[in-house]
């Protein structure tokens, strides 16, 4: 119903006052006309005289009219606010031209569409339409959400700029620190060194000075004795001690005559290496680093396609059984290519391996306290525990035996596969906190900047992205999770209120990520650049450890809740 058919609108009724409504075709003509009728087709308010119309041609008598009264009584009111208005003429749109795809009003389908073979009523066609407006409902709420999803990337980014910067003062300030105490500890270590050297030097001219104090006390000694002889002295005597003492004047004056030509400047002073010498320029010409900002081409903000969706399989208790010495703690998880797990007992030094059902099917019983374990291959799996790789044997029939054990230098807790031939782990009590070793036992460096930071035991988590080249890592103290992109040497950091205590991570559907979080009892699920997609809220305590099938039809979650300890399996769908 157009407002300007209206004298009184809906929205300014005053008590005691009718309601009147102006014929809108007169309106078109500057021609204000109280309607009588209300059609229903054209949408539109009209006077006796332009109705009529209807009864004149035969292409208008299928329109529905009633009276103004009636029209009141039924609330027509829904406002299409000039959607069903023909932009050439004003009129409504009565018909839908299935030869071009459009829709007509009355003077269009005869001046426009004579022609067209098939010229038909919306009236008649209205309820037959193929894409009714509800899909263009869900599209539009569709492209909301991907508007949505790209305002709260933005804020976001924004977000990580600030942090970025706060963190480049942080880093700045981190070096001066250490370039400050690097000079402080030069300070002392010079000075004492100077210090020493003065000491060793101040005796050697004290000796010195003792020995020409002698020799000065000597000369004038003899001098006063020659002096008194000459003055005094007969010619005898005179003789007697010219010859006396000509030896020892010789000698005195041959020691005098060596001190003099040993004497020597004494200075001390510090020279620095090459290597260490900065330019006599100012910070501004010369900055030791370089600044730079990257941007990077993100996948679909929306992501709509990776969100996950978990529905519990199965759910079993993990309680103490019979062999066992201490209430079971499974520190590590992972899935056999043909469907079984594999997990690790830290409490009770065992290895077991669980079928799809999740009944137990083999068990192992080690000779250390396992920290994590990682599927290598088919029959294989690998155990870290501090600096020990041991590897074990995983038969079909589920047997369990072991193959050999790697030394090395670094203390490993979480374990992954980076490939064929290397494993990424997460270190404990080190100051490189994840690292790369080979099956061989090879140890080596990630050539990105990882956080200065050493991590004490189960407070922190790896895993490893091969499509793409990243690496993850938890912070549990921090409830933080970092991104770090190898080929491009950038990282993102994640915090976010859903973000509690993040434990486990493993790569999930679509290589997303997938954290487990103590404090909010959920599995997070983050995109690669860092969005939060989904959160799954589990039925258990602490979950602690996740691990993903191989195919990625399913997960499996353990947790940590002394007394209270679970295992439970999800199937994973879009």
């Amino acid at each position: 119903m157009a407002d300007s058919g209206s004298k009184i609108g809906e929205d300014d009724e005053v008590p005691g006052r009718v309601k009147e409504h102006l014929c809108q075709p007169c309106l078109s003509k500057d021609k204000q006309t109280v309607a009588d009728k209300f059609c229903s087709t054209c949408n539109e308010f009209q006077c006796n005289d332009c109705s009529n119309v209807h009864n004149v041609l035969a292409i208008l008598k299928n329109h529905k009219l009633v009276s103004v009264k009636e029209a009141d009584a039924t609330s027509i009111s829904f406002k299409m606010k000039a959607l069903d208005l023909c932009g050439d003429h004003q009129h409504s749109f009565e018909f839908f031209c299935e030869d071009e795809k459009k829709l007509c009003c009355s003077k269009c389908a005869i001046v426009y569409h004579r022609k067209c073979h098939s010229v038909v009523e919306i009236e008649k066609i209205a309820g037959k339409i193929s894409s009714p407006i509800s899909t263009l409902g869900e599209k539009l709420k569709e492209a909301k959400e991907a508007a949505e999803g790209v305002a709260k990337h933005i804020r976001s980014s924004k977000d990580q700029l600030a942090q970025d910067i706060k963190e480049i003062q942080v880093e700045v300030r981190r070096m001066r620190d250490e370039v400050m105490k690097m000079f402080d500890d030069l300070e002392d270590l010079v000075v004492k060194r100077a210090e020493i050297l003065q000491r060793e030097t101040l005796e050697n001219l004290t000796k010195k000075q003792t020995r020409n104090e002698k020799h000065l006390a000597d000369v004038t000694s003899c001098i006063e004795t020659i002096e008194s002889i000459f003055k005094n002295g007969t010619l005898v005597q005179k003789y007697i001690a010219e010859h006396k003492m000509e030896s020892n004047v010789n000698v005195l004056c041959e020691s005098i005559d060596e001190e003099c030509q040993n004497l020597e400047n004494v200075n001390i002073f510090f020279h620095f290496d090459e290597t260490i010498k900065l330019p006599p320029l100012p910070v501004t010409e010369f900055i030791p680093g370089e600044l730079q900002l990257k941007f990077n081409h993100q996948e679909d903000v929306t992501s709509v396609n990776m969100m996950m969706t978990l529905t519990p399989v199965s759910s079993i208790a993990l309680k103490k059984t019979g062999d066992d010495i201490d209430e079971p703690f499974y520190r590590g998880i992972d899935c056999l290519p043909d469907g079984r797990l594999v997990a690790v007992d830290n409490k009770n030094k065992k290895c077991l391996v669980y079928n799809e059902k999740l009944e137990k099917v083999g068990s192992y019983q080690l000779s250390h306290h396992p920290l994590s374990v990682v599927v290598v291959s088919e029959e294989k799996v690998a155990i870290t525990h501090g600096h020990n790789i041991e590897f074990l044997h995983v038969s079909k029939c589920n047997e369990i035996s072991s193959s050999r054990t790697c030394k090395v230098k670094t203390k490993y807790d979480s374990i992954c596969l980076k490939g064929d031939r290397h494993f990424v782990v997460g270190t404990y009590d080190e100051p490189r906190s994840v690292r790369i070793v080979s099956l061989a036992g090879e140890e080596l460096d990630f050539s990105v900047n990882l956080p200065n930071k050493i991590y004490p035991a189960d407070s922190s988590d790896c895993t490893y992205i091969k499509s793409s080249d990243k690496l993850v890592i938890t912070d549990r103290d921090e409830d933080t999770v970092f991104i770090y992109d190898i080929k491009t040497d950038s990282r993102v950091v994640i915090k976010d209120d859903q973000i509690q205590e993040p434990r486990g991570a493993a790569v999930g559907l679509s290589d997303t990520i997938l954290v487990c979080c103590r404090t909010t009892n959920t599995i997070v699920q983050i995109s690669q650049t860092g969005q939060i997609l989904s959160s799954y809220k589990l039925e258990m305590k602490h979950p602690y450890k996740v691990c993903v099938s191989r195919d990625k039809s399913f997960l499996v979650v353990i947790n940590s809740c002394e007394g209270n300890m679970k295992m439970q399996k999800f199937k994973i769908s879009c």
